[in-house]
């Protein structure tokens, strides 16, 4: 337990919630120079204007400001090179939080020693886009399950077909949530109110409100044989990469529909590719990408039963104040010698 910690702002955050952190918890002084910052160029951009430079009297302030804290809000210009840097020049660093729900890979992006990793704790901002992604991978189940791109073909092309034709309802599906953490939980709340059955993946086995049945990661590729919607929230890590790869692919019922919002790496998207031209897959919404930006000759740009979302789902005009919160719920904590919310494993970094 300590009585104060001055943590530095190393990301754009607005005045009114770095007031918040210290009205929310009065212990934390909040370290800032807003100028220093690379300047946002919407809501919780956190890598800031990219043409943004530093003057080398800037570079100097950010810099002795950084290595002056005992912890940082944000991952200093969201640079995995740069965190690895502060860590090794400040001995008084003890907490970093990441404003990325998977910061954990940022973490391991910095390549820091066992002996670093133990004496700072990350933390990142998991659960605070729950609810934007939840909805994202509602409005990606409704899409496919309402041929959304075959409304659209039919109303550009002012075609009124002969015959009506019979859409899918969500109370008619089982919805296989792959994760059941903040994301996943959140979404289990969307589709239960929506009539669906869901299921959900969980390592622990401890049952989840809104979730019908908990599944163990083994049994995986057979549940989602016999589901009809699939939605991915887990973060990218060596344990999930590709975990939905050819093998589950291939036992999908056809005209299954998925959706990830939760990393690019978990699925295979060759095996992907293959599972939408055959039609086992019958529509996917994709708002994260094994390569980020999505490469122009990518295959998924143009696929007919593909809705590509640039990794933009989880923004909210409120994520900013959302993580002061959580930021200010650790600081309290870290201060109160308790345990604290979301702290990145350094075995597996999610």
């Amino acid at each position: 337990m300590t009585s104060t910690l001055r943590a530095a702002l190393a990301v754009d955050l607005p005045e009114d919630d770095c007031l918040l952190i210290e009205r929310l918890e009065p212990r934390v002084e909040l370290l800032r120079d807003h100028s220093l910052n690379k300047p946002s160029r919407w809501d919780a951009d956190w890598e800031g204007d990219p043409a943004f430079t530093r003057s080398p009297e800037q570079e100097a302030a950010f810099t002795a400001l950084l290595d002056g804290a005992d912890a940082l809000f944000g991952l200093p210009d969201v640079s995995p090179a740069r965190l690895a840097a502060t860590v090794r020049a400040n001995p008084s660093l003890r907490w970093v939080h990441a404003t990325a729900a998977g910061g954990g890979a940022q973490v391991r992006a910095a390549g820091l020693t066992p002996a670093e990793l133990e004496r700072v704790a990350f933390t990142t901002s998991a659960g605070v886009h729950g609810s934007t992604l939840a909805e994202f991978a509602l409005f990606g189940i409704l899409a496919g399950a309402k041929d959304l791109r075959r409304l659209e073909a039919d109303q550009a092309a002012r075609h009124w077909p002969a015959e009506r034709w019979a859409m899918r309802h969500l109370d008619e599906m089982t919805v296989l949530i792959v994760g059941l953490g903040g994301i996943g939980a959140a979404t289990a709340a969307r589709f239960k109110a929506c009539g669906s059955t869901v299921w959900g993946t969980s390592r622990s086995g401890r049952p989840v409100e809104n979730v019908d049945r908990v599944i163990p990661l083994d049994d995986l590729a057979q549940a989602a044989a016999q589901a009809d919607a699939i939605i991915v929230t887990l973060p990218g890590t060596a344990a999930t990469e590709k975990l939905i790869g050819a093998e589950l692919l291939a036992g999908l019922r056809p005209g299954t529909l998925l959706t990830n919002v939760g990393r690019g790496t978990v699925i295979d998207e060759d095996a992907l590719l293959a599972a939408l031209d055959d039609g086992r897959v019958g529509f996917a919404a994709l708002d994260v990408f094994a390569t980020e930006p999505l490469p122009q000759e990518s295959p998924l740009w143009g696929h007919p039963r593909v809705l590509a979302s640039p990794h933009t789902a989880a923004l909210s005009r409120q994520e900013g104040t959302r993580i002061a919160r959580l930021f200010a719920r650790n600081a309290t904590a870290l201060l109160d010698g308790a345990p604290m919310a979301n702290v990145v494993d350094t075995v597996e970094f999610y």
